[in-house]
């Protein structure tokens, strides 16, 4: 009996040894790992944006800076803003927003607002910026990008 449950403290003591080892190149992988390789020619997003807070504007806004200062995307990035629904206030002309926006077209951002919205909401094409495009609907650029292949982000 006594060598029975030495053998059990003995074989205890070497599986704690190991999985306190096994974690310790756990930690270690972590630490070292700096994200994913961008390997292919190149990427495609499309945002969406169908709110009209401020935050989520901001928040949608930013997560696209974010890409395209991403170093390991630098030059293979196609990215689409695709605003509808509460979305569409960002694009009317007199949103606090307007010099974000134009700033991400000059870095070859897609601004595109769904026709859908302006008709539902009675909004004519003059009442957005001139560099803002128009699809006929959100949804339906939603559904297309995905259907390509685009990485699809909701902020």
């Amino acid at each position: 009996m006594k060598e029975l449950t030495l053998t059990l403290l003995s074989f205890v003591l070497l599986a704690t040894a190991a999985m306190a080892q096994s974690n310790d190149a756990a930690l270690e992988k972590n630490k070292s790992f700096t994200g994913a390789k961008a390997t292919k020619k190149m990427y495609h997003t499309i945002y969406q944006l169908d709110n009209a807070d401020p935050k989520i504007i901001e928040k949608a806004l930013r997560n696209i800076n974010n890409a395209l200062n991403d170093v390991r995307l630098a030059g293979k990035i196609e990215i689409e803003l695709v605003t509808f629904s509460g979305g569409t206030d960002a694009c009317l002309k007199g949103s606090k927003y307007e010099a974000e926006l134009k700033e991400l077209v000059q870095k070859g951002v897609i601004i595109a607002q769904c026709n859908n919205s302006l008709k539902e909401r009675k909004i004519t094409r003059d009442q957005l910026y001139d560099f803002v495009a128009v699809v006929p609907s959100g949804n339906g650029e939603l559904i297309i990008r995905q259907g390509e292949g685009w990485a699809s982000i909701k902020p």
